[in-house]
């Protein structure tokens, strides 16, 4: 009769791992923060109370505001984040549309973008100093996509006229903030009017 093995000991996580783990934990938190702010904020605007918020994300009130102190620090993440996704997108369709195509799509994500995001526009144009960044990671972000998609259509001979990346932004932005009779559709279909002044048939 042979005698039994000790059991194995389990393996101790290293300093290094348990740090990874709980880095990736944090990074998850986050991320299902973000996206549950976004959704509140969608259906009750900027101002819907933070533990409505938590209770989407499924975290606690404390969790939140350790990594998010101000409602402020809440409202510019959210926003940095759909900025970067919707300015990203314009690389994406680069690879994938005609250069005419690219621009059409990733302008009517744009006109989307600001038609859900009022709140930006009151945080853009409120005079409060914790939002004086946006702005310019607007710019800085939006612009750039814009002018590329406006360079390659204009390369490939699609684009009628040269036209700034920056007034185009504003006047599409402007907009799709102040859509009324119609709402949604109406703002696609004043879009489209500018896109098919902007590309040659």
């Amino acid at each position: 009769m042979t005698e039994a093995e000790p059991p194995k000991a389990t393996p101790k996580a290293t300093p290094k791992a348990s740090a990874r783990a709980l880095r990736a934990d944090a990074a998850r938190n986050e991320d299902a923060v973000l996206q549950a702010a976004k959704e509140v904020f969608l259906r009750l605007g900027v101002d819907a109370p933070v533990r409505e918020v938590a209770g989407a994300a499924g975290v606690g009130v404390g969790t939140l505001y350790r990594r998010f102190p101000k409602r402020s620090d809440l409202i510019k993440a959210v926003f940095r984040r759909e900025i970067d996704a919707c300015a990203d997108a314009a690389r994406e369709l680069e690879e994938t549309r005609a250069p005419g195509d690219a621009l059409a799509d990733w302008l009517m994500r744009y006109a989307g973008f600001m038609g859900t995001k009022k709140g930006l526009a009151a945080a853009l144009h409120s005079g409060d100093e914790a939002y004086a960044e946006l702005p310019g990671y607007f710019r800085q972000r939006f612009e750039p996509a814009l002018a590329r998609l406006l360079e390659q259509a204009g390369a490939a001979g699609v684009l009628r006229s040269d036209i700034a990346a920056y007034d185009l932004l504003r006047a599409i932005g402007n907009l799709s903030m102040s859509a009324g009779e119609g709402g949604e559709a109406h703002v696609r279909e004043m879009v489209s009017l500018i896109i098919g002044g902007l590309l040659r048939p």
